[in-house]
């Protein structure tokens, strides 16, 4: 435990001690800001047609809109899409620039497991993805300042996100392991991931036994539950289930470069 903490702790600095956190930070936030500025304007606009549609054409009490529900599931869905260009970029370097440096050898030697050594890095990367969601709180604390929103929904949609991102992290673990320039280590993540999106896509054009199977494959589909605030054992069990695959998958790679050296 005393050697995975350590990891953690050594990745978490040399996440703070680079420029990499500092970038990852102000964009994320940067684009948080803007894109629920524009939903917010968006779901507003929205409200304003609804009432003067009301009052040309009857002057009835205009249906009432879950303003709050919408701009939350509006703002964290488009989340979940800019943590695409995100994940990549903190995964990037765990591994390859280990091996870039030629540190790879002291630490596969060093009195600590490979499974420690996974895991350090994992929990430290999703330390930091923890930080970037909780900077998602800023903006959203302007519904509670000015409205009354559900905060079920809410919830459920941020522990899909952070199941999400977890997945995600540890997928670009895995692939970070397998070269030592952090380039295509974002690029070869990215690439994945979106292929993993883009199953949802090609679900609907399949027929039905397949349609089923790409369907739950998909790890948009998993998350549009969550973002309507629908919690099923089935999703969380999906992320958890692509989380350990991708671990199991790092732990072997790395165990395959011991043997290699």
């Amino acid at each position: 435990m005393r050697n995975m903490l350590a990891i953690v702790e050594r990745e978490l600095r040399g996440y703070f001690i680079s420029p990499i956190a500092y970038v990852v930070l102000t964009m994320f936030v940067f684009l948080s800001g803007i894109f629920f500025r524009a939903i917010l304007s968006q779901v507003m606009a929205m409200e304003m047609v609804n009432s003067m549609r009301s009052q040309q054409f009857g002057g009835g009490a205009p249906v009432a809109l879950d303003m709050p529900g919408m701009i939350s599931r509006g703002f964290l869905s488009t989340m979940s899409v800019i943590l695409l260009f995100m994940i990549p970029m903190i995964t990037m370097g765990l591994f390859s620039e280990e091996k870039k440096r030629g540190t790879i050898e002291l630490l596969l030697t060093a009195p600590i497991t490979d499974a420690q050594v996974v895991l350090g890095k994992f929990f430290a990367a999703a330390s930091f993805f923890v930080i970037l969601l909780l900077s998602t709180w800023v903006p959203m604390s302007v519904l509670y300042i000015y409205g009354d929103p559900a905060s079920g929904p809410i919830l459920t949609g941020y522990l899909g996100l952070l199941l999400y991102g977890f997945a995600l992290l540890a997928i670009g673990l895995f692939i970070s392991t397998l070269t030592e320039n952090q380039i295509v280590a974002a690029v070869l993540s990215f690439g994945t991931i979106m292929v993993l999106w883009l199953v949802d896509v090609l679900a609907n054009t399949a027929q039905s036994g397949t349609r089923e199977v790409l369907t739950y494959l998909s790890i948009l589909s998993h998350l549009d539950d969550f973002m309507k605030g629908i919690l099923s054992t089935s999703h969380v069990i999906f992320y958890l289930s692509l989380i350990l695959v991708g671990l199991f998958m790092t732990y072997r790679s790395i165990d395959s470069l011991r043997w290699r050296g």
